[in-house]
């Protein structure tokens, strides 16, 4: 039936090979060998057929797709990472414009900048900045692409030192809808660069991006402090004490889960449910120590594996916990703090989980996040407390309706102590809860925005602002 979907598309052959004429990167066909392997995202509960793959070695080749699907009347998908929870970056029956092969980096150590192109992952940024200690405050997992992650804001280890990964940009080079190159910067398309920052995937494919870079480690005090997860309402209660006055170096990710079998970890202790916090202190290691000693002390944590370690390792901790080819699905929410209220309605859904693979964080926001400007960018939020993200994870099909179904009631649940939602924590929910992501006054200035760049909305497998 998949596969149905992609070969019922009819590709103009003439048009298809002129473009493969001047074509540098690879375009994959449904009877391709390399067919499967492209089709396929990061989240395994995706299954979708494309009618065609463009795998782009650069900008020409992006602007060619673009015309190619505009004449085709395909709808587009673009991919960096593949990282998209609901799938967005894959498509039935369309073009996805795949990005991946388009990897140059560089690194300006002395200006303290870095020109990226799209295709790059998380990893690999870390990878070349770290070599000169710097970075860009840039998600959790290294496999992550740095686009995607980019255009809907950004949260990662050091957003509470040095901001969201968008707000270290400098500007951006667009293909737009029309198959044309522009760019975008606080000073050149002012209002395409304000929207690109939050909402950027609805008004054209960002081909590079050039970053502000902030000196971060080589070597930074982080790792995770675990508790029995019986224990989650007090550890909770002290946790948010605690974070009340420590200082921005300091970034916190609560997550509860099964304790996962890795080497690090006692065997007697794998699949322990668990209550953790993880700290990052992007500041001088000693002084981390001080900050970090109260939470270690706290009860009798059961392991405590907060440690000096080279920041490029801590940012590879997540990523055996969430591998391409899982199924995943995802509910999450902003909250202002967290109130009794909500730590209650954590410690009581946590344990109900039921998959030793689902592993949800409770992000700590504030810090420089807040020091940006609300009206500055397209991303909504700044003022949030915290970001929860109800993840719910299985190796297959088996239990994957269960533990979504888990993950809904507990979202449900958090209803009443919501104020936004984070954009790139979005499932297909909706177009209400588009809006919600962006606020009633930025989202109409994102609908005037998109009737400038993409008024016939070519741009709409993503969280669509429609221009209408």
């Amino acid at each position: 039936m998949g596969a149905a979907i992609a070969t019922e598309v009819k590709v103009d052959a003439a048009a298809l090979a002129a473009m493969q004429t001047t074509f540098r990167g690879e375009i994959v066909l449904p009877p391709d060998p390399t067919y499967e392997e492209h089709r396929r995202v990061w989240n395994g509960s995706i299954d979708r057929y494309p009618a065609l793959i463009v795998r782009c070695a650069g900008v020409a080749d992006v602007i060619a797709a673009v015309r190619f699907a505009r004449r085709a009347n395909l709808a587009v998908a673009v991919r960096s990472g593949g990282h998209s929870f609901p799938g967005l970056s894959t498509c039935d029956g369309g073009i996805v414009i795949d990005l991946s092969p388009m990897k140059g980096i560089r690194v300006d150590p002395i200006a303290r900048t870095a020109t990226v192109q799209a295709g790059v992952l998380l990893g690999d940024l870390d990878r070349e900045t770290q070599a000169f200690g710097l970075a860009v405050p840039a998600g959790i997992v290294t496999h992550t692409g740095l686009a995607g992650l980019t255009l809907g804001g950004g949260i990662g280890w050091l957003m509470r030192k040095h901001g969201l990964t968008i707000d270290q940009l400098l500007e951006v080079d667009v293909i737009t809808a029309d198959g044309e190159f522009v760019k975008a910067s606080a000073s050149e398309n002012p209002d395409l660069f304000w929207g690109i920052r939050g909402a950027g995937s609805n008004f054209g494919i960002v081909t590079a991006f050039e970053f502000r870079l902030n000196p971060v480690g080589p070597t930074v005090l982080a790792g995770p402090i675990f508790w029995p997860m019986e224990e989650s309402a007090n550890v909770l209660r002290f946790y948010r004490d605690w974070i009340t006055d420590v200082p921005d170096e300091l970034t916190t990710v609560v997550v509860h889960r099964r304790m996962p079998a890795l080497p690090a970890i006692p065997v007697e202790l794998h699949g322990k449910p668990v209550v953790t916090v993880i700290s990052c202190y992007a500041g001088p290691v000693e002084d981390g120590e001080a900050v970090i000693r109260p939470m270690r002390q706290f009860g009798a944590p059961i392991l405590d594996l907060c440690m000096p370690k080279p920041f490029v390792a801590h940012q590879a901790m997540f990523d055996p916990s969430f591998p391409r080819g899982r199924w995943y699905y995802f509910r999450s929410a902003d909250v202002a703090e967290l109130t009794d209220s909500v730590i209650d309605v954590v410690a009581e859904r946590a344990p109900q989980m039921t998959s030793p693979l689902t592993a949800f964080p409770i992000f700590q926001l504030g810090g420089a996040i807040r020091q940006v400007g609300d009206d500055e960018t397209a991303f909504n939020g700044r003022s949030a407390g915290h970001t929860i993200n109800i993840n719910a994870a299985t190796a297959s099909a088996a239990g994957f309706d269960e533990e979504r179904e888990w993950s809904r009631s507990f979202w449900t649940a958090l209803l009443p102590y919501q104020s936004s939602v984070y954009v790139n924590f979005l499932m297909d929910e909706g177009q209400e809860r588009i809006r919600q992501a962006y606020g009633p006054a930025r989202y109409d200035r994102l609908k005037a925005l998109k009737r400038k760049y993409d008024p016939d909305n070519f741009f709409r497998i993503n969280q669509n602002i429609p221009p209408g």
